[in-house]
């Protein structure tokens, strides 16, 4: 099973949008795709029309109780299964201040069923906490939208160092693949500008000891769209929504580049 996290510390850059629509693209394409909701703020599970009711099963009996994935996902569409959040996730970053081994119990819960699915993909919440922690410890992948924007890639420092953090003490196996750009205006000059200087910052970070020292830029960019926007308030994904729009060309293309990646990646794996 392929495990990615879906993370940014800024909120309003396509963190959501981008692992709603990713894992439809991937389900869609034929992959059995579970999507964890580990964000307070459920937009994720909103987005795909859920709304847990009181007492409903969320990631956060899983994380606080003895709940397991199996238990408290739900399928949403052909191949697409949910494990939904609510506002009461926003208590587990207290409760789980004084659990021994509280930043691996995520890792725990996916660990207990390998084979269960081709990918499981996390929606981190826009904070670098518990939650974002726990996602980290258990996946092997990270992927980071980001709006070509300064204000967006102010951060991208902290964040690095976060994922370097966690490799070095929690997950070795962590990887930055690499960073999607969302909101993007190909006509401005921003988005070119702020494009080229996170390019230029991974080149010169290859062959360097860090776990985004192969992170690539995806070809795929996510054009500023406004079904994009529309389709949580609909409850569904782009491609329910509004499957000709760009929106869901640009995540049937970013699908394919992530599936492909793993080829070569097993590749590069055979070779070592």
């Amino acid at each position: 099973m392929r495990t990615l996290a879906v993370m940014n510390q800024k909120g309003g850059v396509g963190k959501t949008t981008t692992a709603v629509n990713l894992s439809a693209a991937l389900a869609a394409a034929g992959a059995r795709v579970c999507l964890l909701d580990v964000d307070p703020q459920a937009h994720a599970t909103l987005h795909l029309g859920l709304t847990p009711a009181a007492g409903a099963v969320t990631m956060y009996d899983v994380l606080g109780g003895e709940v397991d994935l199996a238990t408290a996902r739900t399928q949403v569409s052909s191949n697409l299964w949910v494990v939904g959040s609510h506002i009461d996730l926003a208590a587990a970053e207290m409760e789980l201040a004084g659990v021994v081994g509280r930043e691996r119990i995520l890792r725990d819960k996916l660990a207990a069923e390998p084979d269960a699915f081709d990918y499981a993909i996390i929606d981190c919440p826009p904070s670098l906490g518990v939650l974002t922690i726990n996602a980290l410890a258990a996946v092997d992948e990270v992927l980071l939208p980001l709006q070509p924007h300064f204000l967006a890639l102010h951060g991208l420092s902290k964040l690095l160092s976060t994922i370097d953090l966690v490799a070095r003490r929690l997950n070795e196996r962590l990887r930055l693949s690499g960073v999607v750009l969302c909101m993007y205006e190909s006509g401005t000059r921003l988005a070119s500008e702020v494009s080229g200087d996170v390019e230029e910052f991974f080149t010169a970070g290859r062959g360097q000891q860090t776990p985004w020292s192969h992170a690539r830029i995806f070809t795929t960019r996510i054009r500023r769209n406004i079904r994009l926007a529309e389709a949580p308030s609909f409850g569904q994904s782009i491609f329910d929504y509004a499957p000709d729009c760009h929106g869901a060309e640009d995540y049937r293309a970013l699908a394919a580049e992530i599936a492909a990646l793993a080829a070569v990646q097993e590749d590069a794996r055979r070779i070592a």
